[in-house]
């Protein structure tokens, strides 16, 4: 079975249900010692903006969860998202980039960081969690399950664990394998057990410059 969606999420509606095209693509990760559960810790006070022209990715399950994290002024805050799960992955052309606001002297400043521009040497990450504000996309989903409880979706990776704030028994999904193109995404983090990033740049600039 196959399924191919294209759009965007927005929370009120995820509030309601999460549909396939609430998939996701890859970030920047942290390397965990451990390899295969996520770690848990506060999310900083600034999203970033993923762009890539391919994730394929084995063992996909999704479900909804709560990032505990802070504002850029240190207040306490919580942001809902869709963590996606891959058992493993691979990125074509990644670009990501976060703006830091309101620097003394400099004003907005600009990381962006691209890897995964040869076609040939794609960035690889195993047992890669992301956690999605926003996504468009064209996906296609094989042998899609969709409804199943968070703790049962054992096509993936398994739920991150770690004290996340997600319920098992509630809604996720999960597919054989997932493919999106042309992908934009923002998210608040990214773990994996591995992140090869091959060909990686990164600079820094005055301004806004963000990935799209």
């Amino acid at each position: 079975m196959e399924s191919q969606v294209r759009g965007g999420t927005r929370w009120k509606r995820f509030a309601v249900v999460m549909v396939p095209s609430v998939a996701a693509t890859a970030a920047i990760g942290v390397a965990l010692a451990q390899g295969a559960l996520a770690a848990s810790f506060s999310v900083s006070g600034q999203s970033f903006k993923v762009t890539t022209d391919k994730l394929v990715g084995s063992g996909f399950s999704q479900y909804g969860a709560l990032d505990e994290g802070y504002t850029l002024s240190g207040k306490k805050t919580v942001h809902p998202v869709a963590v996606s799960g891959f058992k493993s992955a691979t990125i074509s052309n990644m670009c990501q980039s976060v703006v830091t606001p309101d620097i003394p002297i400099l004003g907005n400043v600009s990381l962006i960081l691209r890897a995964g521009e040869d076609p040939s040497k794609p960035v690889e990450a195993k047992n890669l969690y992301i956690d999605v504000a926003d996504l468009e996309a064209d996906a296609t989903f094989e042998n899609i399950d969709i409804g199943v409880a968070a703790k049962d979706a054992s096509k993936g990776p398994g739920m991150k664990g770690g004290g996340e704030q997600a319920n098992p028994f509630g809604f996720a999904q999960q597919a054989d394998k997932a493919t999106l193109s042309n992908v934009k995404q923002t998210a608040w983090a990214t773990t994996a057990g591995t992140f090869k990033l091959s060909g990686l740049k990164m600079s820094l600039s005055t301004g806004v410059k963000e990935c799209y």
